[in-house]
């Protein structure tokens, strides 16, 4: 199958987004406030920087999958990186696969964050969250992955079910 070049846009945002989530994890592994590669093993405290405005940077290890479900190590680990590979690969398909611009972008979002997470899982074993937002209420640490992954999950909703309209029966 030969992709047209105006339709093969959305593999090119895939490794956009894993490479700006790859290199504002760099930065923070590289800033020695945040302590991120001492407190892996969970025996060090991890840094915290506080910022002017609603969002702080802080330093967790999310050894689960979004939100800290699911938090595993060992073979669990593995386990589910595993999950986790075979979840963007049938993204991956769909995308191929995918008409419309917004569920084009949807899933280019999701598989880029969910890429973008994974290498984290098989370098670290955990992921690096560092976004705090806690001054707008929300109690979660996320990074830029878990980002995309969540613009992408609601641009996925909003395509399938608020702009999608049934085909009409040709035979009415």
């Amino acid at each position: 199958m030969k992709l047209a070049t105006q339709s093969a846009w959305p593999f090119f945002l895939v490794p956009l987004v894993v490479l700006a989530d790859q290199l504002s994890k760099w930065s923070v592994l590289a800033e020695p406030r945040l302590n991120a590669l001492n407190c892996l093993n969970g025996m060090e405290y991890c840094g915290r920087i506080v910022v002017p405005g609603p969002l702080d940077l802080t330093m967790t290890w999310n050894r689960g999958m979004s939100y800290g479900l699911f938090q595993s190590d060992g073979i669990g680990r593995w386990i589910l990186a595993g999950v986790m590979l075979a979840i963007a690969l049938g993204f991956l398909v769909w995308l191929v696969r995918a008409e419309g611009r917004w569920l084009k972008l949807a899933l280019a979002l999701v598989i880029g964050g969910a890429f973008g997470n994974l290498i984290d899982r098989v370098r670290f074993g955990a992921v690096v969250d560092f976004i705090d937002a806690n001054g707008l209420f929300f109690p979660w640490i996320f990074n830029v992955a878990d980002a995309a992954i969540s613009v992408g999950a609601v641009l996925l909703f909003v395509d399938q079910f608020l702009l999608s309209r049934p085909k009409q029966a040709n035979n009415l």
